[in-house]
């Protein structure tokens, strides 16, 4: 047998042009299509990634959102049930801290209140009208020397926490009650309006 070789008929299909003329393509082509072709499926994914990191980023910030809004209703709720532990120890503050503190304080309010009213008087008395449970507490801060004339005159009516000094037409009144009352009322009024916007 002589060196022939086996020819093998080619069945790819040849490049033709639109006209059915062959192409024929070099390597430059060829290596321009391939990268054109990867920068191509480079691209699409840089898009595909940046559009799962636009996600992802979103998700993130939706996720943020709603825990810190879950926080502000814990906080809030907290402080609701902190004001409602709060209210009745203040409350009884009010009712049993305070009038305490008031009579222990009612001696000294009125000394400075009698200051000014000392340098106007000669020797008319001061008319100091108390109720009777206050007497001696008041009476025990007063001048103990008897320098500016006082004259006690004991009144069923007032309040622990209230005296009246009266020195001719002049009046000056302590009302330690009264204080205690408003901050009573106003420590109320603040609860009343926090369960009205706990509730609202």
């Amino acid at each position: 047998m002589t060196g022939s070789r086996l020819r093998l008929e080619d069945f790819s299909a040849p490049e033709t042009s639109d006209d059915g003329d062959r192409l024929q393509m070099t390597v430059t082509d060829r290596e321009e299509l391939r990268l054109a072709a990867f920068e191509k499926g480079y691209t699409a994914g840089w898009d595909d990634a940046v559009a799962a990191q636009e996600n992802e980023g979103s998700r993130l910030r939706a996720d943020l959102a709603r825990n810190m809004l879950d926080l502000s209703f814990s906080y809030h709720e907290a402080r609701i049930h902190v004001l409602r532990a709060m209210e009745p120890l203040l409350q009884e503050m009010v009712a049993k801290v305070l009038p305490a503190v008031a009579r222990q304080s009612i001696g000294p309010i009125v000394l400075e209140a009698l200051g000014p009213l000392a340098a106007e008087i000669a020797d008319t008395p001061i008319s100091v009208v108390l109720n009777p449970a206050s007497l001696e507490t008041v009476s025990s801060f007063l001048d103990p020397n008897g320098q500016i004339p006082l004259r006690f005159v004991e009144e069923a009516n007032l309040g622990e926490g209230q005296v009246h000094l009266q020195f001719g037409d002049t009046e000056t009144r302590i009302d330690l009650d009264g204080v205690i009352s408003a901050i009573g009322a106003a420590i109320s009024a603040y609860f009343e309006t926090q369960k009205e916007t706990a509730d609202g």
